[in-house]
């Protein structure tokens, strides 16, 4: 029987030169001969991410095993360690002279190995980013190196055609007892021993040189476990080499390929081999008999290395075209349920497993592989109780049938199987008592036979067939290409058929009522009568499925075991690591069996899917169950629950009080809803409430909204259209106190109070308007005062329309005058999830015993505790007390008769506007009107200006600004940052004032109100969270910084100077709410810094150059472009500036640092045109080591730039700062204005500029 080749994930790419498993992730690791790095995840089949910044072909590549690092090798010379979640190369290690071939991390020490066509092999420290060992003695290119998996080995191949086994265990000792890492320079090492080896020799000794290849060696590797070591080459063959502690000899050669073989490794949980060849074939060969098993050939594609994962049964190979990820057999065990009894296969055996005692046993043993033969394992079984008999069909031969008899007792003991009876078929499933049904795929023909294979009988079947699986009674499922067909074999009749995809298993439900198809990445449930349920897709391969005992499906795909409810629902129960196959869920506990044929227990919470199905099948008294006795939490429960038409039902499972407030106004639970808004204490969400209770005829319920908020307006409108005059009557009083005239005027409007009208246009200025209101409405002699007092004469006056024709608009009047009582509502029967829970402190339900007009009440007297009434003070908002407001407290306090805000002989009692349902006044609130009625008049206290509260809330200069205390801001800024000039920030401080504030025009001719302008109104409900609008901020100043980079690469560097200048002093301005923020402001500044300082070297040294050329100037030229390249700049701008000094420096013969300016620039990886050119400047410099002119340059002597002078300050000199940009300045800038910022005082004590307005 032949192997099989199971591919799992392929890709289309350039040449791919290496791979790599991660050990853990199912991610692999490509490097391609374009120079490309590609992560792709071989589950789902996607690319991750691409790698490049190797040059040329990159042959080499290896994961950490354990850190989130891989390494890399390619024809640059160079090895690469990146960290793959940050996407980035870490490091580089330079040292190789040629091609590098392979790079491999150690197991367990920070150490990489790598080969190259240099002719020797290096050992790195990555930690350290060393070289701690050079490993010579190869003559030719050396292809392969790699580290033992557990021993001080190294194992090398190399195209002089030995393969050498290296003793690392002198360097491992050298490392453990912390010695320090090899010199690099070879004459320091020579100085500090004479006889010091440079190689390390002695550290690393060749243990063993392996002759035996004709031809070049391309690879060579150990053996995970034994001591074998296994090579290949260009004489297309695969050695096999044995060693012990004082030899090594060749065991055997495999022979066959027929091109060069490129790489071979052992299998790593089997005695077999595999090599892939430039002959475009895999080969797999037996290990102990040297006998080829399976050649898998591909017709264009060469294959370039091959790699097996750590842990699985993977292995991948890189062609000419791309890769792919492939497994040699099938590793699901074979197994069959019988009630309680699990039957499998595992190491050649049979075995039964007892799901309620734990209890498993072999019991027979089958049929295994001869000797230097491969055997397929069992892919189906098939179990008969009655017979005690269980059918295995497997792909050996062409496909066949076993069918074994098993002992009646369960011994423990494995008992001889007999001479088992065997068949040909790609199928057999059991039937009857002792009848089974065999698919035979090649003639498309099912046979029916009896046990022991006797009398068979021959069907038709009605199209062409792929596989049979059982089903209920004497029919059998036929699964073709297309569909599954349910037949009886008895009539050999189709009894139904349904539409599917290639079906790969069966699961049937525990009644046998349903059944689910599993396709490779779908699931179809249907009927016994095979009509379609549902129909369930994944993007990744579905592994098995088992039901339920209430009807759910639970499936295993590569990542995740899954649920499935028969109208299409679908969600994850939890994640796994490997794939599992399902065998029987008993409550929380799902059987399964692993790749290893290991019978696992898997802990599972049902409560999910068994509360969906409660729903589907309205089984609403195990819903009230679950919600009660389990913890159903978590966003998709609920959004399960607003999408099927439950959030009457989500309600109860929801702690938030925002999402809350959205499911009951969803629901139209207004108690909750107005519970909930009452926590929240938004005027968004008071907002939003209003219009729903509006909606559902809440009047009660929306004037206490319209009080929260203070929307004045919308409560005259309110009282207007309910016909509330008397209500409507005390607006319009609080309007007057307000002083607030365009809602006086529009009260007055509403009442048709033609006086109040007049009045109020009079105190608005408006006397035209006061005059032609009054003369046509017959109220002359107001008429006459107001035309006295504007000094008109009556002549003048002019187009008066007629009196008589004038009507006085009045308020409409109401149909049925009820203010009192909300909409009339339908009468609705209780839903059975309504007030059925009660979680805690969050009430859900309404009250028994409290109406909701009680509620309200209650609430009006705890918010005038808080705040006391509606705090009207000096025209500014209202209070947080908005019910409060009409009670006889207020009332007194404004010095309003007592009749205007409730008579106590009327019955509705209206004391705090909270009516209770009787019309009776609450006892508090009547104990508060009494007293309140004998109090003397109090006269209102004004309000706290805005402006101020803004002042008191923030230390930031910039809220200061914004509240126009210029002096106190100055101060700070003085004190914080040592600003002494505030002329470059006086339009910034005119912008912000400005911004802050608006202007609103209310009536023609009328005073405008300013506005104040709040930086999140939205979010600030306390008067203590008050703070200005800001116009400068974090997001604002990245873009403008974005403008300097690119005025700086396109050397505008006047623009970039202004620009950069600009966004350092709009930095002082800028606030923020984390210290995360705050540090990103402080790396603002220090970029504006080291652009502005740089910038201005490189303009004095455009001036300079201008000059006549003398030595002094030529002298100058030379510091100033070097200079300039130690400014803190991006990488790109650090390049350029290298390569102007570069020239600079090489023009005027300073060929010493031009030749350290081109080193700098080639350790940046520039273009490779730019490299080149570089590395030419440091073979033309090295040879002239030396500057013509006496440069003040030393890149050794670390320094910063003095911002004054453009000289250099060194480490150790005496030297000042600026206190807000902390630029540097030689001591005789003392007391000078900083040349960075051009605001603050250089060496001034200042104590830091402030970012935060909290300091917590």
């Amino acid at each position: 029987m032949q192997m099989q080749m199971l591919t799992k994930f392929e890709t289309k790419s350039s040449r791919v030169k290496g791979v790599a498993f991660h050990p853990k992730r199912p991610w692999i690791l490509s490097s391609l001969h374009n120079g490309s790095i590609q992560l792709w995840d071989y589950r789902m089949g996607t690319l991750l991410e691409r790698f490049e910044e190797h040059e040329g072909p990159v042959r080499g590549i290896s994961f950490h095993p354990t850190q989130e690092l891989f390494v890399s090798g390619g024809d640059d010379y160079k090895v690469k360690v990146w960290n793959y979640r940050t996407r980035r190369c870490i490091f580089t290690l330079q040292g190789h002279l040629d091609y590098v071939r392979t790079v491999y991390f150690h197991p367990e020490q920070p150490w990489i190995i790598s080969a190259s066509d240099d002719q020797t092999i290096r050992i790195w420290n990555w930690q350290s980013r060393q070289c701690i060992a050079v490993l010579t003695g190869h003559n030719h290119y050396v292809m392969c190196a790699q580290f033992h998996p557990t021993d001080d080995l190294v194992v090398s191949a190399c195209l002089d055609q030995t393969v050498r086994v290296w003793d690392i265990s002198g360097l491992r000792r050298k490392n453990a007892a912390g010695a320090q890492p090899m010199m690099a320079d070879p004459l320091s090492s020579q100085r500090m021993n004479a006889q010091g080896d440079l190689f390390n020799v002695t550290d690393v000794v060749v243990k063993f040189v392996l002759e035996g290849h004709t031809r070049g060696v391309n690879w060579a590797t150990f053996h995970p476990t034994m001591p074998l070591v296994l090579s290949c080459g260009d004489d297309r063959q695969v050695k096999i080499w044995r060693m012990n502690d004082s030899r090594a000899w060749e065991v055997d050669t495999c022979r066959g390929h027929y091109n060069n073989v490129n790489s071979a490794l052992f299998h790593p949980k089997r005695d077999l081999i595999l090599s892939d060849s430039e002959d475009k074939t895999i080969r797999v060969w037996d290990t102990s008999r040297r006998t080829l098993l399976q050649t898998f050939r591909r017709e264009q594609d060469r294959f370039w290395c091959l790699t097996a994962h750590p842990e699985l049964n993977l292995f991948a190979a890189g062609h000419d075209n791309g890769l792919l990820v492939f497994k040699l057999e099938r590793e699901r065990p074979a197994s069959t349920i019988h009630q309680n009894s699990l039957f499998y296969i595992k190491d050649s055996q049979v075995r039964l497993h007892d799901f309620a005692t734990g209890n498993d046993a072999p019991m027979v043993s089958i049929r295994s592989a001869p000797a230097g033969q491969y055997l397929p394992p069992p892919r189906s079984m098939s179990f008969n109780p009655a017979e005690k008999a269980i059918l295995l069909t497997s792909d050996a031969e062409g496909g066949s049938y076993e069918l074994y008899t098993l002992p009646r007792q369960v011994t423990g003991q494995v008992a001889d199987s007999g001479q088992a009876h065997r068949g040909a078929g790609s199928s057999a499933i059991w039937i009857g008592r002792n009848r089974f049904v065999v698919l035979d795929k090649a003639e498309q023909q099912l046979v029916v036979k009896r046990v022991p294979n006797q009398n068979p009988r021959t069907i038709k079947p009605p199209a062409s067939v792929e596989a049979i699986f059982p089903a209920p009674g004497s029919q059998i499922l036929l699964a073709t290409s297309t569909s599954v067909i349910l037949f009886d074999v008895q009539t050999c009749q189709t009894v139904a058929e349904i539409n599917a995809a290639p079906v790969k298993y069966v699961a049937w439900s525990t009644d046998m009522s349903k059944v689910a198809l599993l396709c490779k990445h779908t699931i179809v449930i249907a009927s016994k009568q095979l009509e379609q349920l549902c129909q369930i897709h994944e993007t990744i391969r579905i592994k098995s499925a088992v039901w339920d005992d209430p009807g759910v499906l639970l499936y295993s795909t590569l990542n995740h075991i899954k649920f499935a409810l028969p109208q299409g629902d679908s969600g994850i129960i939890r994640t796994i690591d490997n794939p599992i196959y399902l065998m029987r869920v008993q409550g929380g506990d799902i059987h399964c069996l692993d790749r290893e044929a290991n019978v696992q227990v898997i802990k599972i919470d049902p409560t999910e899917y068994r509360f969906k199905l409660a729903l589907l099948r309205r089984n609403y008294e195990e819903v009230v169950s679950i919600i009660r006795n389990s913890n159903l939490v978590g966003q998709s429960i609920i959004a399960y629950l607003q999408k099927n038409g439950y959030p009457e039902i989500a309600l109860h499972f929801v702690r938030d009080d925002t999402a809350r407030f959205e499911l009951a106004l969803e629901c139209g639970n207004m108690d909750i809803a107005l519970e909930t808004a009452k926590a929240i204490d938004k005027p968004a969400y008071w907002e939003k409430f209003s219009q729903e209770a509006l909606n559902r005829g809440h009047i009660h319920m929306a004037e206490l909204a319209y009080q929260r908020v203070k929307a004045y307006d919308k409560l005259s409108f309110l009282y207007s259209i309910t016909g509330n005059a008397e209500k409507l009557a005390k607006m319009h009083k609080i309007s007057v106190m307000r002083d607030d005239l365009q809602s006086r005027f529009q009260n007055a409007f509403y009442l048709g109070d033609i006086e109040d009208r007049v009045r109020t246009l009079r105190d608005a200025g408006q006397h035209a308007l006061a005059y032609l209101t009054a003369k046509t409405h017959g109220l002359n002699e107001e008429a006459e005062a107001i035309r006295a007092a504007a000094g008109i004469e009556e002549s003048d006056i002019v187009g008066l329309p007629n009196p008589n024709a004038a009507k006085l608009l009045q308020p409409a009047t109401p149909i049925i005058s009820s203010p009192e009582l909300d909409w009339p509502q339908l009468h609705v029967t209780k839903g059975v999830f309504d007030g059925k829970f009660n979680f805690g402190d969050k009430n859900i339900g309404p009250h028994p015993k409290k109406s909701r007009v009680a509620d309200l009440a209650t609430a009006s007297v705890d918010a005038d505790e808080t705040s006391g009434a509606w705090d009207i003070d000096d025209g500014d908002n209202m209070g947080e007390s908005g019910v409060a407001a009409f009670d006889s407290r207020s009332a007194t306090g404004f010095g309003i008769e007592q009749d205007l805000l409730g008579d106590d002989n009327e019955d509705d009692g209206e004391g705090g506007w909270g009516i209770d349902d009787d019309g009776e006044l609450d006892a508090e609130i009547a104990a508060e009107a009494t007293s309140a009625m004998e109090a003397e008049f109090v006269a209102p206290q004004p309000g706290v200006n805005e402006l101020e509260i803004w002042s008191r809330n923030s230390p930031l200069a910039v809220d200061q600004i914004a509240a126009g205390n210029f002096d106190q801001a100055m101060k700070l800024l003085r004190d914080q940052v040592g600003i002494v000039s505030f002329e470059a920030l006086k339009p910034a401080f005119m912008e912000i004032y400005s911004a802050s504030r608006s202007i609103l025009t209310t009536v023609p001719f009328g005073l405008a109100s300013r506005i104040p302008l709040r930086r999140n109104p939205a979010e600030t409900t306390e008067m203590s969270q008050y703070l200005p609008a800001q116009i400068y901020s974090l997001t604002s100043s990245l873009e403008q910084l974005q403008q300097g980079y690119r005025a700086t690469t396109a050397a505008k560097f006047e623009e970039a100077l202004e620009l950069f200048r600009r966004l350092l002093l709009s930095l002082i301005f800028v606030s923020v709410d984390s210290t995360e923020d705050a540090e990103e402001l402080k790396q603002l500044l220090l970029i504006c810094r080291e652009y502005v300082t740089g910038i201005s070297i490189e303009l004095e040294r455009a001036l300079v150059s201008k000059e006549e050329p003398t030595d002094e100037n030529n002298t100058r030229l030379v510091e100033l472009a070097a200079y300039f390249t130690h400014c803190q700049l991006r990488a790109d701008h650090e390049k350029l500036a290298l390569r102007l000094a570069m020239n600079t420096a090489y023009k005027h013969k300073c060929f010493k640092a031009a030749g350290e300016f081109a080193q700098r620039l080639v350790d940046l990886v520039p273009a490779p045109q730019i490299a080149e050119k570089a590395r030419k400047m440091i073979t033309i410099c090295d040879r002239q080591s030396r500057d013509t002119l006496p440069i003040k340059y030393d890149a050794r002597n670390p320094f910063v730039v003095c911002a004054a002078s453009h000289t250099p300050i060194h480490r150790g000199e005496a030297a000042v700062n600026c206190p807000y940009c902390q630029a540097s300045y030689k001591p005789e800038f003392e007391g000078d204005l900083c040349r960075v910022c051009t605001i603050a005082q250089v060496g001034a004590k200042a104590t830091g500029l402030r970012l935060l307005v909290s300091s917590d």
